[in-house]
């Protein structure tokens, strides 16, 4: 039987070669032609976790309104500045804002697209989302490793009202090249010496203590299933899951709360400029003020200088999103940049980006 098979297959394919070879003209035309179809009406980008939800529901309603796919995967920031970089993708998305030299090196443009923000989450069950105070010096010991329960005197003296449990303390930390973490262990680097000396700041770091998970997603995930968990996530990951987040202290030194309210504080001071490519050293980290949210930060998008149109079409959609994206990105948790800083985004993609 296994023969006659071979035999019927053997038989049968000269037939099938006749058949394409009678029409293949015009079938690969029109398959060309629908391949040019989707290339034109899809765009594929890549890069930070941290802006994914936004940039999934902008694209959703995007197609609704105009019939236009946007793909985003969520790679990590390492990730979406390697494959802008190589050309695999139309654009990459990075928490990690690239200075106009790397830029170069790159061939690469750069705009921010939204503001979000990261918190530091815990899992300790009777202690409520914003209850719990860390200072700098208690997130550094925490971080560092050299806190190990939850009630040791450097965490007890800022929250003398709650009672904290004799709780190992689990720290989980980003596992790839991550922008989240840059902005993260940037802001531990700026508000203690010990760390800055002995681990500094990046998209990977030397992690003193901790397990790696992927993407804020992943981080969320082990944090939520852990008692004893702290971790590291953008706001919309921690919104979206319940998770409980720390008062962190403000440049100033007081303890704020992550809300919409300190974060637009410290977007307020944010000082872009199209000149620069909208670089920003440390993000919107660290802004002054005694509201502005100490974890602030923008997230970018990259594009490849040399194709025009393909940016055309990407430029496209956020100009979408800037004008009716703006409910979606605050219903998830993040604050749409301002409308003077929208207008000289788009002044930078017609004097620059599409020139």
């Amino acid at each position: 039987m296994r023969f006659e098979a071979k035999k019927l297959v053997a038989l049968t394919l000269p037939a099938v070669v006749v058949l394409f070879g009678c029409f293949g003209g015009e079938k690969k035309e029109e398959a060309q032609q629908e391949t040019k179809k989707q290339v034109r009406v899809a765009i594929n980008g890549a890069g930070a976790t941290f802006p994914y939800p936004v940039y999934v529901n902008w694209a959703k309603e995007y197609k609704k309104e105009t019939g236009v796919r946007v793909n985003y995967q969520g790679i990590g920031s390492g990730g979406g500045i390697r494959q802008v970089t190589e050309r695999t993708v139309d654009f990459g998305g990075s928490d990690k804002m690239l200075s106009p030299k790397e830029l170069e090196k790159r061939k690469l443009y750069q705009f921010p697209a939204v503001i979000g923000s990261i918190v530091v989450v815990y899992n300790l069950p009777g202690i409520g989302d914003g209850e719990l105070k860390l200072s700098n010096r208690a997130a550094c010991d925490l971080f560092m490793g050299k806190v190990k329960y939850w009630d040791d005197p450097e965490i007890k003296k800022d929250n003398p009202g709650i009672k904290l449990p004799h709780q190992r303390v689990t720290v989980v930390h980003r596992s790839e090249g991550s922008g989240t973490t840059w902005n993260f262990t940037y802001w531990l680097s700026q508000v203690c010496s010990e760390w800055k000396e002995k681990v500094g700041y990046g998209k990977v770091v030397n992690w003193p203590t901790g397990i790696g998970a992927k993407g804020n997603a992943g981080v969320t995930n082990y944090v939520r299933q852990t008692p004893g968990a702290l971790g590291y996530v953008e706001y919309a990951y921690k919104l979206q899951n319940g998770l409980s987040a720390a008062q962190l202290q403000t440049a100033e030194g007081n303890f704020v709360k992550p809300t919409e309210e300190t974060f637009k504080a410290a977007a307020s001071h944010a000082k872009w400029s199209k000149d620069s490519h909208f670089y920003l050293e440390g993000n919107l980290l660290l802004q002054p003020g005694k509201e502005s949210w100490p974890l602030t930060a923008t997230t970018v998008i990259l594009l490849p200088k040399e194709k025009k149109e393909r940016n055309k079409l990407v430029v496209d959609f956020f100009d979408w999103a800037f004008k009716k994206g703006d409910a979606i990105a605050v219903k998830l948790g993040y604050v749409p940049l301002p409308e003077n800083v929208k207008q000289e985004i788009r002044d930078y993609w017609k004097e620059v980006v599409l020139k």
